[in-house]
């Protein structure tokens, strides 16, 4: 992976030379390239800034020494020729382990690291013309620049790519993996000022240990982030979908609905099984790990009613497009339109540089082709997964959309 950052401040930067992203440089993992913004400028004082139009406090980094920087960057003949441009930003979405696994998948990124009051926005507009583009934000703070924000999600993103980290079993117990923090964890010596190691974990039993870490992993979330485990809601109401029924929200999952929607998939999927003559469907044969596990890997959405969840959808990047997937109405609210409103919610959080959508269906589900081809799609591809053989479905981004 290639990554460039640009800075006022580049010995801000000098931190990448160290551990374990100093080593994956050296091991030909890696190559950073740190970039001084002021030698795009061309006046004596080699000025970046400006007083804002519109007046206001502080001040605004001038376009010029932007564009110039990136002109430069692109002028190569390297493939891919574009980065993929991310701008930490306090007015950013927020950067998550979920965003740092779809950016380590990146082959080369460039970070714009602003000071003041931020980068005028016709170089992050005119930069949206010409390579993708993430705005983002570490949290609910404000930093004096982006170089600090740029260090964390570089070391986020860098330590997902192959090889940089030497164990890489180690990553998919981390914290935010799967939407729980990490258990405690404990070395020697066994006892250490009155304070001794859980035994369970000098046990030797396996299975043991691993039941007490996803325990102690809920009970930590549920201490430390109620927000990972609180009953979802509060995101996109539904307008004309089950209104009979009250108002409801389409809101992102969280770790503890893995088991209702592992319960949802085998209720979903029956009817599918039958018609496939076939049950060997990953909706039905995977349990509640397997659901924690592609949780940590998409976007997932629910919807409540009652105290359940009646619906739900996930979706992830998939090279230039965008995988929407197990799309789940409960059997007896099927019908009202909230399948619709979920694939249309999932294709509207789709990041504005992918260009169409895919969806899978087994080859057999004449139902759920049926109802693909009038939300727009189209049958692309035939393929074998698992043994089963599936259709692949396909759906051009509307052009207005792309901005």
């Amino acid at each position: 992976m290639r990554i460039d950052i640009v800075s006022i401040f580049p010995g801000y930067l000098e931190p990448l030379n160290l551990s374990l992203i100093g080593s994956a440089q050296r091991a030909g993992l890696l190559d950073i390239r740190v970039h001084d913004l002021r030698q795009w400028t061309h006046d004596r004082h080699r000025s970046v800034d400006d007083t804002p139009y519109g007046g206001g406090a502080g001040m605004v980094m001038r376009p010029e020494p932007w564009g110039e920087a990136l002109d430069a960057l692109t002028d190569t003949d390297a493939t891919p020729d574009r980065p993929h441009l991310v701008v930490p930003s306090p007015g950013g979405r927020v950067f998550n382990q979920d965003v740092a696994g779809s950016l380590a998948t990146e082959p080369w990124l460039a970070f714009a690291c602003g000071r003041y009051e931020g980068i005028d926005e016709r170089v992050i507009d005119q930069a949206g013309e010409m390579m993708p583009v993430s705005v983002l934000s570490l949290g609910d703070y404000v930093l004096g620049g982006g170089e600090v924000a740029a260090l964390a999600m570089v070391e986020a993103i860098t330590r997902l790519v192959p090889g940089v980290i030497g164990n890489e079993e180690s990553l998919t117990e981390e914290s935010h993996t799967g939407g729980l923090l990490e258990y405690p964890v404990y070395t020697k010596p066994p006892r250490w000022r009155g304070r001794e190691v859980p035994a369970v974990l000098r046990s030797g039993h396996h299975e043991a240990i691993q039941q007490w870490r996803t325990q102690q992993r809920r009970q930590r979330t549920a201490e430390r982030r109620p927000d990972l485990v609180a009953p979802t809601g509060n995101a996109l109401r539904l307008t004309g979908a089950l209104d009979h029924r009250g108002d409801l929200l389409i809101a992102p999952a969280t770790a503890a609905d893995a088991g209702e929607l592992l319960t949802l998939a085998r209720a979903c999927w029956l009817a599918e099984a039958r018609e496939q003559d076939s049950f060997l469907i990953p909706a039905l044969t995977e349990d509640l790990d397997d659901v924690l596990t592609w949780m940590a890997q998409w976007r997932t959405w629910v919807v409540r009613m009652d105290g359940r969840i009646i619906g739900s959808v996930r979706a992830r990047r998939a090279g230039r497009n965008w995988d929407i997937g197990r799309l789940m109405v409960a059997p007896d609210v099927q019908g009202c339109g909230l399948g619709r409103a979920l694939m249309e919610h999932a294709e509207g959080a789709a990041p504005t540089e992918l260009t169409g959508f895919t969806v899978f269906t087994g080859a057999h589900s004449t139902r759920n082709e049926r109802l693909y081809r009038r939300a727009g799609y189209q049958v692309s591809g035939h393929s074998d997964f698992r043994g089963e053989a599936t259709v692949e479905l396909y759906k051009p981004r509307p052009s207005s959309r792309l901005q």
